[in-house]
């Protein structure tokens, strides 16, 4: 009965894995499209430039959670296919870190009202595209983003349990 549930656990882990990867790859590829556009609009690299008034930090941003959640799920793939305790521990860790990235987040969105001059301007106007498409589409992201904390902290609970038996 144990190996069965292990092997349930470890075939939901690795599901989830996949779809964060795939957000994660999805991301970094955003992120490249996103450069492509700032070069052909603005001229020139947007990594070599001096002037911090058009630093296109949504770019910076985007690529750099995109790597991150990559990272996290090649992580979570060996934890979930070796079963060590060191190994599911530490992708614990990383999933704890992000589950308090995301509620920071969300709080400061949620209890700060004046929570977008917080950030800098963004020259390329990608992040003014992005608050339009969540504000057009309010309740379907409400309700995936309600689903996908809901299902990382199921997971996140379901892996400290697997982990002490």
């Amino acid at each position: 009965m144990v190996s069965v549930m292990r092997s349930c656990i470890q075939s939901i882990l690795k599901l989830v894995n996949c779809v964060i990867g795939m957000v994660g790859i999805a991301m970094v590829l955003y992120s490249i499209w996103l450069i492509r556009v700032w070069e052909r609009e603005v001229g020139d690299f947007p990594f070599f430039d001096d002037d911090d008034d058009f630093t296109p930090w949504f770019i910076y941003t985007f690529i750099g959670l995109g790597v991150t959640l990559t990272v996290i799920t090649c992580f979570g793939h060996i934890a979930a296919e070796t079963a060590n305790g060191c190994c599911l521990y530490l992708y614990m860790l990383f999933i704890l870190l992000l589950l308090m990235l995301e509620a920071g987040v969300t709080a400061d969105v949620f209890l700060n009202r004046d929570w977008e001059e917080d950030f800098p301007k963004d020259p390329s106007g990608s992040f003014d595209q992005f608050k339009g498409f969540v504000r057009s589409n309010f309740e379907l992201c409400k309700w995936i983003g309600l689903s996908i904390v809901s299902v990382q902290v199921f997971l996140s609970l379901s892996l400290i349990f697997s982990a002490s038996h």
